[in-house]
Parts: structure tokens; C-alpha cells; sequence
């Protein structure tokens, strides 16, 4: 069975840093795209970020500049590395991966980002 294993959230200040990450297991296959997602409260799930297996990458606008993100394939894993953090990118984090044309969801991690 196919997991999607985040960690790395927490508490943050503005303008700190934290970084995601998100481990596959479970698959012997490769993850096409995999990407990040986020829901704040009282909003919709919204996309932060993907990257392809050959790395090509997607970042929303209201991010850009500040999330990075990158995947290790031999791995299986995706990272979002958050810089300048604003109490607007409070949120639970989601990881996503398309295999073989399924979606599967991480459990979620909570970032938070307070003074």
C-alpha cells in the first residue's frame, strides 16, 4: 500500500524557515509529479508547489521567490523548503503524488507561523 509520510512542520516566526519533507513508500513505481498543497483554515486546499521526475518545477505566485522545492528520486522523497515565512502561509502542508495515474495524500502537517 502506498503511504505519504510528511514531517519537518512546526512553529515559525516570521520571516523564519522551515523545511518539509515527504517520504513514499510503499511503491514500485516511480512518482510522476509530486507536489505540495496547503489548507488554511476556514479555506480550500490550494497548491503551493510540483516538481517532475526530471525536476522541472511549479510555484504559485503568492510563493515564489520564498518555497523552494525539490525531490530526491533514488529517495522517494519531496522537500519544500520555506524561507521568509508569513503568518499567511499558516496552514496544514500537504504532500501529493501521481503514480501511474493515482493520486495519493499525505496525512498533512501543521505549519504555523506566529510571532
Amino acid at each position: 500500500q502506498v503511504q505519504l509520510v510528511e514531517s519537518g512542520g512546526g512553529l515559525a516566526r516570521p520571516g523564519g524557515s522551515l523545511r518539509l519533507s515527504c517520504s513514499v513508500s510503499g511503491s514500485r513505481f516511480n512518482m510522476n509529479v509530486m507536489g505540495w498543497y496547503r489548507q488554511a483554515p476556514g479555506k480550500q486546499r490550494e497548491l503551493v508547489a510540483t516538481i517532475t521526475f526530471g525536476g522541472s518545477t511549479n510555484i504559485v505566485d503568492s510563493v515564489k521567490g520564498r518555497f523552494t522545492i525539490s525531490r530526491d528520486n533514488a529517495k522517494k522523497t519531496v522537500y519544500l523548503q520555506m524561507s521568509n515565512l508569513a503568518p499567511e502561509d499558516t496552514a496544514v502542508y500537504y504532500c501529493n503524488a501521481m503514480i501511474v495515474g493515482y493520486s495519493y495524500w499525505g496525512q498533512g502537517t501543521q505549519v504555523t507561523v506566529s510571532s
